[in-house]
């Protein structure tokens, strides 16, 4: 492999059979629930931003609708099940070298299930949008702010 200018930037290239490596994005879905004024939010415990709170949200799988994606992530997060009904924003930009380059947030409707933190959430609560807890992420600070304009 050699680096070499390939379409706007410098890419990989095979030296022997000229197979260029592009590099594909990676997509991140969250789900925004809202009830009764309030959204629901997970404390994180990994890092990066281990204790603060987010959205419930992950990376979309490779051949995965993002909005199965963001109900599939509330629902191991959370313990709701949920269902997409919009694409409430898309937040380009890698905030940190393991995330996404696309955050897809998604307006849904909370259907059932039994509110417990799960997965990669410690804790799972309903916040006041007056009164939030410290945020991990732009993409959650984005879509708050937002609710509030």
């Amino acid at each position: 492999m050699t680096k070499v200018e390939k379409f706007g930037r410098v890419r990989p290239v095979c030296s022997q059979c000229g197979w260029i490596y592009f590099e594909d994005p990676k997509v991140a879905a969250a789900a925004l629930v809202i009830q009764a004024g309030r959204v629901l939010l997970v404390r994180r415990v990994n890092e990066p931003f281990r204790g603060l709170w987010t959205l419930p949200a992950g990376f979309v799988n490779s051949g995965e609708d993002p909005a199965i994606a963001a109900a599939r992530e509330c629902l191991e997060e959370t313990g709701l099940t949920v269902r997409a009904l919009r694409v409430f924003d898309i937040v380009p930009g890698r905030e940190h070298p393991r995330g996404a380059d696309f955050v897809i947030i998604y307006l849904v409707e909370l259907i059932g299930g039994v509110l417990r933190a799960d997965d990669d959430a410690d804790a799972v609560e309903w916040f006041d949008r007056d009164h939030l807890p410290p945020l991990a992420f732009r993409a959650t600070r984005k879509a708050l702010q937002s609710l509030n304009a």
